[in-house]
């Protein structure tokens, strides 16, 4: 099969280098993918937002399948301009998105649908979101309601937090924001494949949102994760099954716009169970990097039966041994990063036992040299026995980097490490 991969950051090139080992690839592109990925795909030029532009590139490489990677375009509704045209794709409509595109469709597919998740409030308007977020006081969560990027949320722990980022989403001409209670426990990371109907569970992974150890600063897109996640019990996770992913597949289904693709719920385990605190339509980043490491089986079927609707009878096999990703990001995330730096000793942190490198935020500049080009720009991962093992070999690999713009967390994984050494 030909094979296209949309996306350029780590967990397209975690999908490419997974999907490059399907026998049943006999072709694989990505746009417009980076150049880690180029040393498993041909790479092709292509904005993954100029819908038109995708599927003529699909007519020219004869493409039997298309993976959308990042929101973005299946917010845009990618999937449903390639599959109006006859391409089949990985990945759910431009309807069945709005679960990650609007956080408000989100919260009110939830309270129709009695899923657990915080209580919230949906604005338009910045007066009564003030008054909201007066009424109940400090801590408050203050979202944007659209796509932005894993950064579009302040978890505010005092009142005067909470108004002054209410006042800057609403310094957007047309904002909506939701406002939700604070939820107080461990955030878990689940992902399911759907097929409008069935959701398989895959295995779990936790994620570091916050830029600084120690789980400080403010919230980045990712800096690291691990799977599989030890707080995620299998009683747990049958809890998110049949009171989470479940009903959220059936009312999707029941709403007239049915899910496929990868349905990631962002989870809190509070003392109260899980409760979901948002949804993502697509493959989390850092986290897919991990689970492609732990994959046994052939990646490609998986994601064609989820698109087929004959998800009922399939099943995946994991490795036994746990992976871990450590993001390395380039100075100034999540603000302003530093871009164009040069990076060094990706062969040597690659040549590593157990350990891959996926790049992020990268470009090739002149003789090879490869560049920094984003916030996030590097995953180095680590495959072992446990998660201290894998974090172990993640870190050393990540210390063959030759990159002094570049910087990293040095505790991802901390809390399933305390866990085994209990």
């Amino acid at each position: 099969m030909n094979v296209l991969v949309i996306g350029s950051g780590g967990r397209e090139h975690a999908l490419c280098w997974s999907l490059a080992a399907s026998p049943l690839v006999t072709k694989l592109v990505c746009a417009p993918g980076n150049p880690g990925i180029a040393q498993v795909a041909k790479l092709a030029a292509v904005d993954p937002l100029d819908l038109d532009a995708v599927l003529k590139l699909c007519r020219d490489e004869h493409i039997d399948f298309v993976v959308v990677g990042p929101e973005a375009p299946l917010v845009a509704g990618l999937v449903d301009h390639l599959e109006a045209a006859g391409f089949a794709c990985f990945g759910p409509s431009k309807a069945a998105a709005r679960l990650e595109g609007s956080k408000g469709f989100m919260k009110d597919i939830c309270a129709k649908y009695n899923i657990p998740t915080a209580a919230y409030g949906r604005f338009t308007d910045a007066v009564a979101a003030e008054a909201f977020i007066r009424s109940h006081g400090a801590p408050i969560v203050v979202k944007a309601d659209g796509l932005a990027a894993g950064k579009g949320v302040t978890v505010a722990m005092t009142l005067d937090e909470a108004l002054e980022a209410n006042a800057a989403l609403f310094a957007v001409p047309g904002a909506e924001v939701v406002i939700e209670e604070f939820l107080d426990g461990e955030e878990v990371s689940f992902f399911a494949l759907v097929d409008g109907e069935t959701a398989l569970p895959l295995a779990s992974a936790q994620d570091h949102k916050r830029v600084g150890d120690g789980d400080t600063g403010p919230n980045t897109g990712g800096m690291g994760a691990y799977s599989p996640a030890p707080v995620l019990t299998p009683d747990l996770a049958q809890f998110v099954m049949e009171h989470i992913v479940q009903p959220t597949v059936a009312a999707m289904k029941a709403e007239g716009c049915p899910f496929k693709g990868v349905l990631f719920a962002g989870l809190m385990l509070t003392a109260d169970g899980p409760k979901l605190l948002e949804y993502n339509t697509r493959f989390g980043d850092p986290e897919c990097q991990t689970l492609m490491l732990r994959l046994k089986s052939d990646l490609l079927p998986a994601l064609i039966a989820a698109r087929d609707g004959v998800l009922k009878d399939f099943d995946l096999r994991w490795k036994d041994e746990a992976a871990l990703c450590v993001v390395m990001a380039g100075a100034g995330y999540p603000g302003e990063p530093r871009k164009g730096t040069v990076i060094k000793g990706l062969d040597d942190a690659a040549a590593q036992s157990d350990v891959a490198v996926f790049h992020a935020g990268t470009k090739a500049g002149e003789n090879g040299v490869i560049l920094a080009n984003g916030g996030r720009v590097l995953g180095i991962c680590g495959l072992g026995s446990t998660i201290r093992e894998a974090q172990t070999r993640a870190y050393a690999a990540v210390d063959k980097v030759d990159w002094p713009e570049g910087f990293c967390r040095r505790d991802i994984g901390w809390r399933a490490i305390a866990r085994e050494t209990r």
